[in-house]
């Protein structure tokens, strides 16, 4: 639940490694180290016939990969395309419901009214999505209700692939998006807590915001399996690699009732139960961008529940399709309030409306330890049902891949 098995991925390398721009040395040793101009390679070939006819084969095969790959492109961004219409697809319409901001230990800080509206323009390599956020402003004595707009930047595919590394998952209807900072939820904060009296100050009094250069922002989105909702979770990790805060929309599509508020009075043992016992299901593990490039899918078992001592014990048994590998993690745990936290170094924060999310204690260890690190958000709708994403980073913090789970409790 908290962990997941791991899979082998190569980082993502920004640059070439055969760069002429940044590596002149090695691109001269690579142009003058072969002692033939192009005249003498074409004498050399007049006087061997069977090396003219290998060259002409060899350039006969050369120019046929080139096709193939040129081929390859084309069906990947055919691929592609088809991906990004089907992400705008879901998230096209009128949302409404609410935003939530909890601490890092599940306490409710604030909870504001908003409104989303999501359409697109453009066809094929330009469809675009644009999306504009209403925000309630605090009601002052009989005052009109007021809502501040913040318009999102658009969504194409240029920023799905290069800047948000997206993770999506077109049968499931979830996906994973990473942010360059928090500013959006920055402004929810200020327009849905100060309204129009925020003059704008580095630390307002009363509000928690995010930090102006969070380490990682990451959006995980699950759709609900049985009516027209949506929960979108994010992450906001401090500079520092620790998790600052957590924030959370819950939406419904225009015409379906609002849905039920998070401001809830359960206490952190009744968060808890839901999650005790066998849970048994699949994963899909995808890499990041818009190719749709499954890496794994495997069959899972997690069970959670307490020891004699008292003590909260994890076990996750994934085995992967064909059965050839099968992978197991042991944690124990310790709970506080909300908190649980894992021997591992991991931490789960428990939130009402059946859901948590997790991280690492400290991302900067992991990085520290060249150890790739998963951030996940778990849904449980009904009472033996369970939607999971989780979305693993490589050392360089880079978004790799996204897993998402559905479980039953048996």
């Amino acid at each position: 639940m908290a962990a997941i098995y791991s899979i082998p991925i190569p980082p993502h390398l920004s640059t070439p490694l055969l760069n002429p721009k940044q590596n002149p040395k090695l691109s001269f040793a690579l142009s003058t180290s072969i002692p033939f101009s192009p005249s003498t390679i074409s004498s050399s070939l007049s006087r061997h016939p069977r090396l003219q006819v290998a060259a002409e084969s060899s350039a006969s095969t050369t120019s046929s990969t080139v096709e193939e790959e040129e081929d390859e492109k084309l069906d990947d961004t055919a691929i592609s395309i088809d991906i990004l219409k089907r992400f705008i697809d879901i998230n096209l319409g009128k949302w409404n419901g609410f935003f939530y901001q909890f601490d890092s230990h599940g306490n409710l800080l604030q909870e504001v009214t908003t409104k989303l509206s999501s359409s697109s323009y453009g066809d094929g390599e330009l469809i675009s999505l644009i999306q504009t956020l209403y925000i309630k402003q605090p009601v002052l004595y009989d005052d009109e209700e007021e809502w501040a707009e913040y318009k999102i930047k658009e969504t194409n595919m240029f920023t799905i692939d290069k800047y948000q590394q997206i993770g999506f998952f077109p049968k499931e209807r979830a996906f994973s998006l990473r942010y360059q900072t928090a500013g959006m939820l920055e402004h929810v904060l200020r327009q849905g807590v100060l309204g129009e009296n925020d003059t704008g100050e580095e630390s307002p009094k009363n509000l928690k915001l995010p930090s102006r250069q969070p380490s990682i922002v990451c959006e995980n989105c699950l759709y609900s399996q049985v009516k027209d909702m949506r929960a979108r979770a994010f992450h906001i990790m401090d500079p520092k690699g620790i998790l600052e805060m957590l924030l959370v929309f819950v939406e419904g599509r225009d015409g379906s009732p609002l849905p039920p508020s998070l401001a809830s009075s359960e206490d952190s043992t009744s968060r808890i139960t839901s999650f005790l016992g066998r849970w048994e299901g699949h994963s899909i593990t995808n890499r990041s961008g818009v190719y749709d490039a499954t890496i794994a899918e495997a069959d899972t078992v997690a069970l959670l529940e307490f020891d004699d001592k008292g003590q909260l014990i994890q076990d996750i048994t994934s085995t992967s399709d064909g059965g050839d590998v099968t992978t197991n993690v042991h944690w124990t745990g310790t709970v506080s309030d909300n908190l649980i936290t894992f021997d591992g170094g991991f931490q789960m924060t428990l939130l009402p409306g059946g859901m948590y999310m997790a991280c690492p204690c400290n991302i900067a260890n992991s990085i520290a330890e060249l150890k790739s690190f998963h951030l996940e958000f778990c849904w449980l709708e009904s009472p033996n049902k369970r939607q999971r994403l989780i979305r693993t980073y490589d050392v360089e913090g880079l978004a790799v891949s996204s897993t998402y789970i559905y479980e039953t409790k048996i």
